[in-house]
Order: structure tokens, then C-alpha cells, then sequence
């Protein structure tokens, strides 16, 4: 099938789209480049723009009338830069989603998939959250999500859309056919930090937040490799119509997290890095950043149930596969 991905250029929306082809389907990029990456869209059918420009999403829909379902990618997602920048956060993910929703709807694609995220939800004693656990979206980026759920969810309800949210949580690792991979040269995700400190681009690897209510005061995580998770993507498209059916789902709107199950804190992270890589890297302990939490990790029996996915690949694949992808970067992405 021939399926819409906005931010198809990105880190994550890539490795979906590679995920598709290898499973017999059709990505369909839409994407601004602001901060995908051409690169990623080579040999695929691609279009540059805004997801909020109605004229070239009713251009993508004319050339290939057979979309059916969108998997909506296209975000900003450093939560520092959110709680410095909140208007570019508001705008870009909130307000031009809203738009896309309504010419999605408007152009007779009804069925979306969403990338959602775990930092909606709010601190739990274990720290195992199920798609029920309280939410308290601590950051403007993490608000921004909370409210494109809500909006996808109303839309869902009076348009008769249907809506597959699917909450990620800590993505890691790089296509394991290294053919995308984290693309910012300065990432701030804690397993792209460690890689450029093993790679002698950072000097130091700071844990900002030491003092949490964990079991070793670092932020607990639940760290799923991009490949996992992009199958995720291809598994909600598929089984779009039989989730549904066999959720029972109210207002034809779906919440599902995707997550390995398995609660990891930053400093073990750390510890099985150095393992993977061989030796110890520089690091030291640093306060948390604006918009930090202390973390929790997925139950995700529903993603089974539901999708018949689960996460397979381990931790160690996903830092080996992240520290291969950190060597060959720069001869693929051209900065």
C-alpha cells in the first residue's frame, strides 16, 4: 500500500520509511527539511514542503490517489529548545497539525498513525506506565504532543477519522542496514552524546540528573532500538482495521505504547555502552535540564495484543548499530 510520512526525512521517519519498502510497500515522503535530510529520500518518492501546505498535500493526493493511511513524524522535539523557543514549538507542531488533520480528513485519507511520546505522561510509583497512567506533560514539547493527541482524538470523533497513537519511548540505535541514523551533527539524546564522546567529537559525557527517586539517582528509560519501533509503524498500517476491532476502541481512537518493556537507568545505559565500545568513556555527573523528568518505562502489552508487535532487538544491538552508524555519518550526510 501507498502510505503518507510526514517527516520522512528524519531520524525516525527514515527508518519507517525503509521499514515499509522492505515489507512491500510505498512511502510517500512529505517533508520540510528544516531538520530531515535529503539524504534520506533518495531513490524514494518524495515531496519538499510544509505539512500545513494544503495545496501541495491536495498535489501529493492527486499524483497518488491511493493513499490510504499517514504516519505523521513531522515535529520538533528537543525538550530544552522547546522551554527556550515555546512559540516555534506551538506553531510548528500544534498548529500546522491541526491543519494537516483537517486536509487529511478533507482529502478522504481518514486512517492516521501518530508519533506520540511518553514524556506526556506523569511520574508513577514504579515508574511502569500502561496507556491509562496519569499524564502531566512537563515541557512545551511534551505539551505540544498532549495536544496533538487531543486534537487527532476530537477529529477522530466528529469526522469520522480513525487514530492510532502510538507513544514512543527512548529511541536508539540506526537502521541496521546503516541506511539512516541520527542525522544532527550535535544530538541531544543521551545514546547520540555517548557516541560522539566515544568518537572524540565531545570531550565529556555529562548525566544531567543524579538526585531523581531512582535506584541509582539517574533518570530511569525505556530504550527501544529505531528498527523495533519502525516495524511498529509498519505493523499499525497493516492491522489498522483489526486493532480497532479488537480494541473495542471508543470515538475510533487509539492510545498504544511502544517500548521494550524493560526499565533502564542512564547511568546503566553508560555501563552497557562501555561494554559494547570496549573501554570506559569521560563522564561526569551534571544537573538536570529544563524539561527533564525522572522517566518511566512501557507496559506494552497492548502493542502486542493489538499489533501483534513487540520489541526484539536489545540494548546492545542498539548501541552497537548506533556506534557503526557514528562511524560511516558524515560519508552519507554531507553537513
Amino acid at each position: 500500500m501507498k502510505v503518507l510520512v510526514t517527516g520522512g526525512a528524519g531520524y525516525i521517519g527514515s527508518t519507517i520509511c525503509s521499514a515499509l519498502i522492505d515489507n512491500g510497500h510505498e512511502p510517500i515522503i512529505l517533508d520540510s527539511l528544516v531538520t530531515g535530510r535529503e539524504e534520506f529520500t533518495r531513490g524514494k518518492i518524495f515531496y519538499q514542503g510544509d505539512i500545513a501546505d494544503k495545496d501541495l498535500l491536495e498535489k501529493i493526493f492527486s499524483e497518488h490517489p491511493g493513499i490510504q493511511h499517514a504516519i505523521h513524524c513531522a515535529a520538533l522535539i528537543v525538550v530544552p529548545e522547546s522551554v527556550e523557543s515555546p512559540y516555534e514549538y506551538y506553531r510548528e507542531n500544534v498548529g500546522k497539525s491541526l491543519e494537516l488533520f483537517h486536509t487529511l480528513n478533507r482529502l478522504g485519507c481518514k486512517n492516521v498513525v501518530f508519533s506520540s511520546s511518553a514524556s506526556i505522561y506523569d511520574d508513577v510509583p514504579n515508574f511502569m506506565v500502561t496507556e491509562e497512567s496519569p499524564l502531566n506533560a512537563r515541557s512545551p514539547y511534551a505539551r505540544t504532543k498532549y495536544m496533538m493527541e487531543m486534537i487527532l482524538k476530537d477529529f477522530c470523533s466528529a469526522y469520522g477519522m480513525k487514530g492510532i497513537a502510538l507513544r514512543y519511548f527512548n529511541p536508539i540505535g540506526a537502521d541496521p542496514k546503516m541506511r539512516s541514523g541520527v542525522h544532527v551533527q550535535f544530538p541531544s539524546h543521551v545514546l547520540g552524546k555517548l557516541v560522539d564522546v566515544a568518537l572524540g567529537n565531545d570531550p565529556v559525557f555529562r548525566i544531567t540528573g543524579v538526585n531523581w527517586d531512582t535506584r541509582d539517582g539517574s533518570g530511569i528509560r525505556d530504550f527501544v532500538h529505531i528498527w523495533d519501533l519502525a516495524l511498529a509503524h509498519v505493523k499499525a498500517v497493516e492491522r489498522f482495521e483489526e486493532a480497532f476491532k479488537d480494541s473495542a476502541a471508543i470515538d475510533n481512537y487509539l492510545v498504544i505504547n511502544l517500548g521494550s518493556g524493560d526499565g533502564v537507568t542512564v547511568k546503566e545505559l553508560v555501563k552497557a555502552f562501555e561494554n559494547v565500545y570496549g573501554k570506559e568513556i569521560n563522564k561526569e555527573e551534571a544537573p538536570s535540564r529544563p524539561g527533564d523528568v525522572p522517566g518511566a518505562y512501557a507496559n506494552a502489552d497492548r502493542a502486542k495484543k493489538l499489533l501483534g508487535w513487540q520489541a526484539q532487538m536489545s540494548i546492545e544491538q542498539g548501541i552497537s548499530d548506533a556506534l557503526k552508524w557514528g562511524e560511516i555519518r558524515e560519508t552519507i550526510i554531507k553537513y
